[in-house]
């Protein structure tokens, strides 16, 4: 006991350990002091490349007027396209690069983005790498080697818990218990800005998962490429966040300080890539113009005015609950809403503002149709969040009206290049049989097709829960949870193998009208603790291109449907009642019979098409096929219905 005490001590000393005064500035004169002040280039452009990409921002520029500003936006589906124009615009860059993001890896696409960064700042170019704490790339050294590898090349880390860059699982522990709402408050945001004239902004990190990099799991995600006025709303944007008391340059905290004044600012390593071939096929396309114009630029939409929305640290101040501006922006579009709300989140957990929200669009004498597009148990990388989803559909589908969509683990018709991830999958001789993206890279396959065919070959033990190659658990979006068991919140493990797809894109249409590409999760984190951010188009045919997008995505091939199942022969009033009465209950809800289950399309001739699950002839177009579909039932199956049954409680940090 005695023994146990004296070590939960020491912990505790060591993990609130921080530097005094005069060590971070030891630190800071020491890492200031190693910077490089070598330029590569003397030209007043810094030999920057030529980009159609990049001319897009002076175009847009040129063409505004402070009463009619000018855009042009291109939505960015594919996961190597964004990799592609963030790699194009690092590159293009004259005079400033700032990035801000949740997630910043340290596997391909990280290094990838990383180098490119660090060779535009010794051509020229200031860049500024803004990092939440929780997510900020994996080793100490890597963040000392950066904090001196060039006065051209800043690094600073948000809200960083413990006055530390890196925390263990006991520290997280120590932080949860100390510091549980500061530990929450996380910078979600996310933006790269090149020269104040061109921003990316959306759903993804700097992680391989985010681009079709990953040879087990990758996100269905989406970004939009902003180029205009509105840029310059980004960059004050981000100068709030640069500036702010809680974005601390990583040389003076306690870990990289003291692996500094030890040692003194270590070598940046060479970049080692796993897939290297992969990665210099992405640097050969990002200097090809041809390829630029042909995958990006040809697709850019010419708008009207854009705006950029987003919170500021000021929401994590106390008793900052107004200061929630993404949340009440996006929630004022709802409410404006007449026709159609189209609604894309990884994570269907409601607020209570939201649900209220919800359930009053929904009783107003002619209500807007409510589409909701998101994950399914078999792909989603949260587990928890979706049994929490799970708990409250029989409220969201017959209190809100939602028309909720599932995401497949193995979408037949996505926007994935699944040759890109490197996956050993063998040659199945699909070519003709899947259909293919206009879009896509010569030689990749598109959608699941390839993990379709792999039928038979059992549950995906390598891929799931049994994985060789644990991520880090911090590594999704759920840092309140991140820490739990090891395999708590890792993807479930499914009937057969393949490269798995999860929905990870935020975004919504209204009335075909107006366009929302963001970071909001629609969910109580985000309008509590996160920052987010969001660029808002009131443009139809951009409003029109997203929607589009989103249909795809909720077309029968990609995802299943969520209806209520049949009705008991006899005292279907009486189940249906004690199952509403305890989804009410915050614990013990463990009544076995869910209001809601999935439904899979059944073309024929009398079915040629989908339908609502309100039309009349829903049922006969569509089968059931069970709660959980794909999903290997065992452990994680009765997991999920604990949490469901317990897992009330959770909901605000979820």
């Amino acid at each position: 006991m005695l023994r146990g005490l004296t070590a939960l001590l020491a912990l505790t000393l060591s993990a609130c350990a921080s530097l005094s005064p005069a060590q971070r500035d030891r630190a800071s004169a020491i890492a200031a002091a190693a910077r490089s002040q070598q330029i590569d280039c003397a030209a007043a452009d810094a030999c920057a490349q030529a980009s159609p990409l990049h001319a897009l921002g002076g175009q847009a520029l040129a063409a505004s007027t402070p009463e009619q500003p000018r855009h042009y936006a291109v939505i960015l589906d594919r996961g190597p396209d964004a990799l592609l124009a963030r790699i194009n615009l690092i590159r293009s860059a004259t005079h400033s690069l700032d990035l801000q993001t949740y997630i910043f890896d340290e596997d391909d696409a990280g290094k990838l983005v990383l180098d490119e960064l660090l060779a535009a700042a010794r051509r020229g170019v200031r860049v500024r790498l803004l990092l939440d704490q929780l997510a900020a790339l994996r080793h100490i050294d890597t963040l000392a080697a950066l904090s001196g590898v060039h006065v051209n090349f800043e690094v600073k880390l948000y809200n960083p818990v413990l006055h530390r860059a890196r925390i263990t699982y006991p520290r997280y522990v120590l932080a949860a218990a100390c510091c549980w709402r500061r530990l929450n408050q996380r910078m979600h945001t996310k933006l790269l800005l090149a020269d104040g004239q061109v921003g990316i902004s959306g759903g993804r990190n700097y992680q391989d998962d985010y681009y079709d990099w990953d040879d087990e799991y990758n996100f269905r995600d989406r970004d939009v490429l902003v180029a205009g006025p509105v840029a310059d709303v980004m960059g004050t944007d981000f100068e709030v966040f640069w500036s702010d008391r809680r974005s601390v340059p990583v040389e003076r905290l306690a870990d990289v300080g003291q692996r500094i004044i030890d040692d003194g600012v270590p070598a940046l390593p060479p970049i080692e890539f796993e897939r290297p071939q992969r990665a210099q096929a992405m640097r050969d396309a990002a200097a090809d113009n041809a390829q630029i114009q042909e995958r990006l630029v040809a697709h850019a939409i010419q708008v009207g005015a854009v705006r950029y929305i987003s919170d500021t640290p000021d929401k994590h101040r106390e008793n900052a609950e107004n200061n929630a501006l993404a949340s009440d922006s996006l929630r004022n579009l709802i409410t404006h809403s007449r026709e159609e709300v189209m609604l894309q989140t990884p994570y269907l957990v409601l607020s209570k503002s939201a649900q209220q929200l919800f359930r009053g669009l929904h009783d107003r004498p002619d209500p807007p149709r409510v589409i909701v597009s998101t994950n399914s148990l078999a792909a989603t990388d949260a587990f928890i969040a979706y049994a929490l989803s799970y708990k409250y559909k029989r409220r969201y589908l017959r209190e809100f009206g939602f028309n909720i969509y599932e995401y497949k683990p193995f979408p037949a018709d996505a926007p994935i290049d699944i040759a890109a991830t490197g996956a050993s999958l063998p040659d199945l001789g699909l070519e003709g049989l899947v259909e293919r993206d206009d879009r896509a890279h010569p030689n990749s396959v598109q959608g699941g097709g390839l993990a379709e065919s792999r039928r038979g070959e059992g549950p995906d033990r390598n891929s799931v829960i049994y994985r060789q190659r644990y991520r880090q658990p911090l590594a999704r979006e759920y840092a309140a949870i991140r820490y739990a068991r090891r395999r708590s919140n890792e993807p479930v493990p499914l009937k057969r193998a393949g490269v798995r797809i999860g929905m990870h894109a935020k975004s919504m249409v209204i009335d075909e009208r107006i366009g929302v590409i963001g970071t909001h999760n629609f969910d109580p984190r985000g309008d509590h603790y996160n920052t987010e951010s969001a660029v808002v188009i009131d443009d139809p045919v951009f409003a029109r291109a997203l929607a589009d997008s989103i249909r795809r995505d909720i077309a029968p091939a990609n995802s299943w449907v969520i209806a209520r199942r049949d009705k008991p022969p006899i005292f279907s009033g009486l189940e249906y009642s004690i199952a509403k009465i305890s989804e009410h209950l915050p614990l013990f809800d463990l009544w076995p019979v869910r209001y809601a289950t999935s439904y899979e399309f059944v073309p024929g001739p009398d079915c040629p098409s989908p339908l609502y699950r309100t039309d009349p002839g829903f049922r006969a177009c569509y089968k059931p096929v069970g709660d959980f579909p794909e999903v290997n039932l065992g452990v994680k199956s009765l997991t999920t219905r604990i949490f469901t049954a317990f897992g009330a409680g959770l909901a605000p940090i979820l």
